[in-house]
Order: structure tokens, then sequence, then C-alpha cells
């Protein structure tokens, strides 16, 4: 059996520890990408809270620009109507995956909006923002100016279209001056990106050219936040996005920084890297605001080794693996995968025959064994008052190592199954029931600390676990598919 693990002690917290999601683009309904990254917060938010540190964990959707007004002509729906649904499925999804988030932001909120303004009054006042002319090529599906070596073969590689040379009137967000002291701040860590090739692929990208400053308007998008300098003007979408981070804080947007800011851990995919690397902590950096703790980049999720679309027929609907696993399953099969960080690879046959192996014939199998036989001890199993956590796991959890949190916690239980293999407890009940009270206690008191160790990835079935140790007995945790 594995050995008893040592109890880690954590250190109180100066400040509520901070983690975010992106706040979601809402010209459309949820998908498997969204909950991937939320359910990754989820863990660590959940995680923190078990060591008694305080959380703040916000999440939200991003409702302006000219993407969403199209697709709200389309429906026949006037763009608040429109994102008003669209937000509506993001919180019903996040409930039924059982996102622990303390808060939900919507741009369009009456607060959010005061604060961008308040934002945009005081760079123009400081002169870091000025009128201009921007001159580039622009993505629609993006919402962004592309430089041609953003391009393969002349197309956007997200939206698979040649974008249009566009020039217009613009105000202009000052990038150069914090060029290098946000390098400095990259290879020093202050500014942690996360896993480590991020980091040396945006220290590429600052090192090989000049920053060119950003279009942070537009003047024919009337759905968006009116600059409070030019009116004929609307803000652009990145950056009423990005103060999102500091308005769910309940700043203003004058008074002094927010106490919990900065973030511990912002989460994001791979595609949001470059302007949540470049030009949200610039524009933290203009506003005399410390930069982001750490930035967590993940991959995408893949099916059968191609991104999912409709038109190849693998796309894995997010609804669909709750109606067949149920929340806790499609949060470990979300999180196990593949190593969180990298892009990972899900079919429905590998789901079915992981959630199969491992939860249904490994953890659920483990427990209704061992809990029928403790009904034949001689006195009642008791709980202990704390629970050893190893340091592995402990210092993978520190380190959003998630994947291969998982995989101790698996191969403890896959160890216990060994062991109740090999002591074989039910031949020795009644004929040395010492011995077979050891052997039972010993794979109790793991079981507590494997649902001790599940609880952020798995919390109904960890409260399920935890009360059946209590009562002696359960119902299947999972059903076999």
């Amino acid at each position: 059996m594995v050995e008893e693990s040592k109890i880690y002690v954590y250190m109180e917290a100066k400040k509520p520890f901070f983690i975010t999601t992106p706040i979601y683009y809402a010209n459309g309904l949820p998908h498997i990408g969204h909950a991937y990254t939320t359910v990754a917060a989820d863990v660590v938010a959940r995680a923190k809270r078990l060591t008694g540190q305080e959380v703040i964990f916000s999440t939200g959707t991003d409702e302006h620009g000219a993407k969403i007004a199209e697709k709200a002509l389309l429906e026949g729906k006037n763009p608040q109507e429109f994102v008003d649904g669209i937000a509506k499925a993001f919180e019903e999804l996040w409930k039924r995956l059982d996102i622990s988030h303390d808060h939900f932001i919507r741009t369009t909120d009456a607060q959010h909006k005061n604060v961008v303004t308040n934002v945009l009054t005081f760079l123009y006042d400081k002169g870091a923002i000025y009128k201009g002319e921007y001159e580039g090529l622009y993505c629609v599906g993006c919402e962004q100016f592309k430089m041609e070596s953003d391009l393969v073969g002349g197309k956007c590689p997200d939206h698979n279209r040649i974008p249009e040379k566009m020039v217009e009137e613009s105000y202009m967000l000052k990038m150069t001056e914090y060029q290098e002291a946000l390098i400095q701040k990259i290879e020093s860590d202050e500014l942690c990106i996360r896993p480590v090739k991020y980091k040396k692929e945006i220290l590429s990208f600052l090192k090989g050219q000049k920053l060119e400053d950003i279009s942070l308007s537009r003047k024919n998008v009337a759905w968006g936040i009116p600059l409070p300098f030019d009116e004929t003007h609307t803000t652009y979408v990145w950056v009423d996005a990005f103060l999102n981070y500091l308005t769910v804080l309940g700043w203003d947007g004058k008074s002094e920084m927010p106490q919990t800011w900065p973030a511990d851990v912002q989460f994001i995919g791979k595609d949001i890297l470059r302007v949540h690397a470049t030009i949200w902590q610039i524009l933290l950096l203009h506003l005399g605001f410390p930069v982001t703790k750490t930035l967590f980049t993940h991959g995408h999720i893949l099916s059968g080794g191609k991104k999912m679309s409709k038109t190849l027929g693998n796309v894995i609907s997010i609804d669909e693996m709750l109606e067949t696993f149920g929340v806790d399953g499609t949060r470990y099969l979300l999180l196990s995968g593949g190593t969180f960080g990298e892009d990972m690879d899900l079919t429905p046959e590998r789901m079915k025959e992981k959630y199969n192996a491992d939860l249904a014939n490994g953890l659920g199998n483990l427990v209704s064994r061992v809990l029928k036989l403790s009904e034949r001890l001689q006195g009642r199993y008791e709980p202990g008052p704390g629970v050893a956590l190893s340091s592995p796991y402990i210092e993978c959890m520190e380190n959003i190592e998630l994947s291969q949190a998982l995989e101790l916690v698996f191969a403890r239980m896959k160890q216990a199954n060994e062991y109740m293999s090999q002591e074989e407890p039910w031949k020795l009940a009644g004929v040395d029931q010492e011995r077979f009270e050891k052997v039972i206690r010993v794979i109790l008191a793991d079981l507590e600390i494997i649902a001790f160790s599940l609880n952020p990835f798995l919390p109904e079935t960890a409260k399920k676990i935890q009360t059946a140790l209590r009562e002696g007995k359960t119902d299947p945790l999972f059903q076999r598919i």
C-alpha cells in the first residue's frame, strides 16, 4: 500500500486568490472549449478553498462588437436581446457543470460600461490615446487587425478567410513605450506565462519586432461603448473586454487599484495568448497597475486528431457529454484526456472506454466492494479528523498540472485495488478477523484520501464517498455505459 503522506501546511494568503477565465464572446452558444477552460479554473478555485484560502473566481461574457450585431440581425433580434439569451445559456451550463464561480460579469452591465468610460477618459487625458488612422489587414471573424506573419497562405488561420485591407480613422493606444518593460517582466516571471513554450513564443514575438500602436475604436460600429471624448466612435472589443478583470472586483475606474488585483491566475486558450500577453498587460501598465501574476495557456480540444468542425462531423457536444457521462464524468473526461496546457484529442469511443475503465469499473467498483465488506467489521470505521495528502499531488495542484494530479489519485486507487486482490479480505472475515479488520481499514483510509483529493475535480462524487464512509453504505457511483 501507499505509505501515509505528510500533511502539507499552506501559508495564509495575504489577499484573496483571484482566478479568472476569459470572458467568452457572446456570438454563439457555449461549447466544449468553453467548458474545458471553465472546469479547469473551477478545479483550481476549489483546491485553493480546500486549503482555507479566500478565493474570488470570475467568468462572464464579452457582448459588444460588429459580429454580435450581425448575428442578432440574422436572428431578427436587437443586440441586447440576443446577448441576453447567450449569457443565460452560459450561466445555465455553468450550473449544470457545478462551476463554483463567485462572479459572472457581462460587458453590457451598467457598472462595467461606466468603468470603461472612466478608464478611456483617464488614458486620453494622460496622452496614452491619440487620434490617428489605422491601415491594416482586418479579420472580421477575429474583430482584429492581423499582421502578415499571422496569416497562413494569406488567410486568417482561425477563420480560413482572407482579411480585408482597411483604412479608417481610429483612436490608437500607445504600445511601444512599454515594450522593453514588458519583456523584462516576462523574462523575470513577474508576468509568468505557462507552459514555458508559450513564454518563449511571446518573448520571440516581442523581441522580433517593434510593437505597433493598436486601434481601440471603430467609427461605424454602433453596438459598443461610445468613446467619452468622441461619441462618433465606439470602443474596440479587446479594451472593453479586458477591463472586465478589474470591474468584476467592483473597481470604479477612478479610484486606487482594487486590493484583490493582481490576478493570481488567468486562464486563456492559446488563440488569445498574444493579446492577453501584450495589449492587456500594456493597458495595465498605462493604468499604473501590476501585471497579471500568471497567464496559464491551454491548447485546443481536437477530435480524431483534427480540429472540430461540423463539416467533418467530429464535433463533440458538451450537452451530449453531460447526458451520457453525467456531471462528474464529464468533468473527469475533460481534465484527464490529455496534459492540461497541450492540445487534447477526444473521441466518443475513447471517452466511453475511459469512463468505464476509470470510473465505473475502477473507482465506483472499489468503493462498492469495500463498503460491502466493511459491514463485517466488528466496529464501525470512523473517518479521521484530517486527511493527509501526498506532496507530489500538492505540487501538481500548485503548478496547475491537473491531469498529472488526477493520475496520482487514480494510481492510488489502482494500488488499493491491487492490495485488495492480493489480500483477498472476503476470505479472511470470520477466519482471520484481525487481518480482515486491518486490510479493510487500510483501504477505507485510502478512500478518505482519494475522496479528499478528488474534491476539486469531482465534487459530487467526493461528497458521496465521504458520506458513504460515515454511513457505511452507498448507491453505485457510476453506471457502466
